[in-house]
């Protein structure tokens, strides 16, 4: 079995006399090996997925995500894009990071080793059954996660843990526990390099899995992105156009009057207001299926 993050490969002796192109190609190699080491986690991504999704779109719950050092990092970048992204809404969304989040003095790097600090911080983010709660370390060790998951766990929230060493704390804390065996790292134990690469992966695939699932995509169009500047713009009235059948024009004046892709799209199938805002309500803001009752209705009144 690979060894951990924090081993010292034999490989790299004197690593910090090499050439430069030979370390980028070392280092190249660590990120390689850690996308490789992703693959054999993508059937338990899928059913973290799959969970998450049903547990998301029957409940009001948060996705809340935990770590300390790097890890919190990679947890907070892929939480905080949420929102622009797929508009997940902030009210649904925690971070909790050990030491708290004013990153301004640096990374609080004891604060890992606090498992009652995690505990308490998940008792006062009010950690529930409605909620999805993943960690992150790439050791599995990190005692402020385990203790957030532990906390959650109780309190019936669904669980996911990543990290790269097996048989760790955080993997036995949830229900749904992802190993990504990246083995030694070329640096030992910067888990920024293999590991920090691997939980990004994961990371992202599962909450694009999730978003994707609770009908924040339809096709491939991140329909739900938020038109915040006139690049964006221009892409959610591309995305009308495409998805209505119309042109760019008539697509920019649906966007305009609409506010979103999903009411400007439902707005030139010829729905008014009150149907349109009917129909996302009871699809859970779902495009397709909203299109599809609309169609429905439509052929049986005819």
């Amino acid at each position: 079995m690979a060894g951990g993050t924090e081993d010292a490969a034999n490989r790299y002796s004197r690593l910090d006399v090499w050439p430069a192109t030979e370390l980028m190609t070392a280092l190249w190699e660590g990120q390689t090996r850690a996308l490789a080491a992703c693959a054999p986690a993508l059937p338990l991504v899928a059913a973290a997925v799959e969970a998450a999704a049903d547990r998301l779109a029957a409940r009001n719950g948060r996705l809340v995500y935990a770590g300390a050092g790097s890890s919190a990092m990679v947890a907070a970048l892929d939480g905080l894009d949420l929102g622009p992204t797929f508009d997940w809404p902030a009210e649904r969304l925690v971070l909790l990071i050990a030491g708290g989040l004013d990153l301004s003095r640096g990374l609080a790097g004891a604060a890992e080793d606090d498992e009652g600090a995690g505990r308490a911080d998940a008792g006062r983010a009010g950690v529930c059954a409605d909620d999805v709660v993943v960690g992150l370390s790439a050791s599995g060790a990190s005692a402020y996660t385990v203790g957030v998951l532990r906390a959650a766990r109780e309190a019936g929230a669904l669980t996911m843990g990543i990290a790269s060493s097996a048989r760790s704390h955080l993997l036995d804390a949830v229900e749904h526990p992802v190993l990504t065996a990246t083995g030694a790292e070329v640096i030992a134990g910067s888990t920024r390099l293999g590991a920090g690469t691997a939980q990004k992966v994961v990371l992202n695939l599962f909450s694009t899995g999730v978003m994707t699932a609770l009908g924040n995509v339809y096709d491939n169009l991140m329909i739900n992105v938020r038109p915040e500047n006139a690049k964006l713009r221009r892409r959610c009235a591309a995305m009308v156009a495409r998805i209505a059948g119309v042109d760019e024009d008539a697509a920019g004046a649906a966007l305009e009057r609409h506010g979103d892709v999903r009411r400007a799209v439902l707005g030139l199938a010829g729905l008014e207001a009150p149907e349109i805002d009917r129909l996302l309500a009871e699809t859970g803001g779902n495009l397709r299926r909203a299109m599809e009752q609309a169609r429905s209705g439509s052929n049986t009144q005819e």
